[in-house]
């Protein structure tokens, strides 16, 4: 407890962008954010008040850590299980619980637990050898798709195997590099959707729009609030998944459910326990924002309003060019604004590279396709110094 505010004190573990923008939503509140971050230009590190240095798969850094605050939750989900159990049997408060995290911690627990929740989802196997990959394509055709069970994002960690051949060429050198994985059905999908939901540890839980993500090899690159065209049952169907999943993991804090949309109806994808980036539109398209909202649920605040506040909101990521451009972001920024006064940017204080996550523009109003278009736009000169439709600066 914060002696001086009397409020309780969050510890988020890990130092990215999630932590910065949940840094913002805990200034409101009151709330004495403390971060673990690995390194001393990581994105929340720059901007938090209370930065401890250490490394989440340090159990000494993270115990020390746990002891100055009342909560610990998690901007990642690599912390590894063991050191939580360490942790949850000395007392310390984890949202979501060990339990709950190690269901996103490893796709592989997660397949097989949704599988006895008899939750739909593609066909797949355990992989221990190259034999297990042929039969399973054999059985559900090819292409098929490898995954690491473990520590894979943004694209990383899936390959995708053509024929018999390529898993021969590809299974084998992971395997003898001690990576656990499983293999699973390629999807014929319509899109990909996103069901975001939170829980608190009294049980209520809450629900935003769901929201259609557009991936671009591996990389969301736009989120679409609400997903166009959705039927209300459809939706209703999303969102009663998401929350039956949080309450039978006992999740608490948020969820997000990536789900394949089918002429079938809806697979689980994956599951995300924090902040997610099909959420960040909810920092301007939503009542409460997903950050303020993953704060209550853990802190056991009654759950915030998730209403959208304007008939549609799109999200664009900004994300690095190939070549940085030579004028600089702050010209960019003003070049931006005086283009789209409305436009609403979030930055994480990231060095520019090729691919990376700088930050996304969210854009609200009653067109979608409109808000769409301008989003790209916005977010393409954030990171390229180039308008993509022609537009002069001078």
């Amino acid at each position: 407890m914060d002696k001086r505010t009397g409020l309780p004190i969050v510890g988020m573990v890990g130092g990215g962008q999630l932590a910065r923008m949940t840094h913002q939503a805990a200034i409101s509140l009151g709330q004495s954010l403390r971060v673990l971050a690995a390194g001393e230009n990581e994105s929340a590190g720059l901007v938090a008040g209370e930065v401890v240095h250490g490394h989440h798969t340090d159990l000494e850094a993270l115990r020390s850590f746990a002891a100055g605050v009342d909560v610990l939750t998690f901007d990642h989900e690599h912390v590894p299980g063991e050191h939580l159990l360490t942790l949850a049997m000395e007392g310390v408060t984890i949202r979501p619980d060990p339990a709950a995290l190690s269901m996103a911690q490893n796709k592989l627990v997660m397949r097989e637990m949704m599988a006895g929740l008899e939750i739909p989802g593609p066909a797949f196997a355990e992989v221990s050898s190259v034999d297990d990959v042929i039969t399973f394509g054999e059985k559900h055709s090819w292409p098929v798709v490898l995954k690491a069970a473990q520590g894979g994002y943004d694209g990383r960690g899936v390959w995708m195997l053509d024929t018999a051949q390529h898993a021969r060429e590809t299974v084998p050198e992971l395997l003898d590099a001690g990576t656990p994985l499983l293999v699973e059905e390629k999807v014929v999908m319509r899109r990909e959707l996103s069901a975001l939901v939170a829980r608190s540890p009294f049980g209520q839980g809450a629900a935003w729009p769901v929201v259609e993500t557009v991936q671009s090899g591996g990389i969301n690159t736009e989120v679409l609030a609400p997903a166009p065209g959705l039927s209300v049952e459809r939706t209703q169907e999303a969102q009663d998944l998401a929350l039956r999943i949080a309450a039978t993991l006992n999740v608490t804090g948020l969820l997000a459910v990536e789900l394949f949309e089918t002429d079938e109806g809806l697979l689980v994808n994956e599951l995300a326990m924090r902040p997610h980036n099909s959420g960040h539109w909810t920092q301007d398209g939503s009542k409460t924002s997903q950050f303020e909202q993953h704060l209550r649920a853990v802190l056991d605040y009654p759950l915030g309003v998730t209403d959208l506040i304007a008939p549609a909101c799109v999200m664009a990521n900004v994300l690095g060019a190939p070549e940085a451009p030579a004028m600089g972001p702050d010209e960019r920024l003003h070049h931006l604004f005086a283009r789209y006064p409305d436009v609403r940017v979030h930055l994480y204080g990231k060095g520019e590279r090729p691919g990376r996550k700088l930050g996304h523009v969210n854009l609200v109003g009653e067109r979608m396709e409109e808000l769409r278009d301008r989003a790209l736009l916005a977010a393409h000169w954030l990171s390229h110094a180039v308008w993509l439709d022609g537009y002069k600066i001078h």
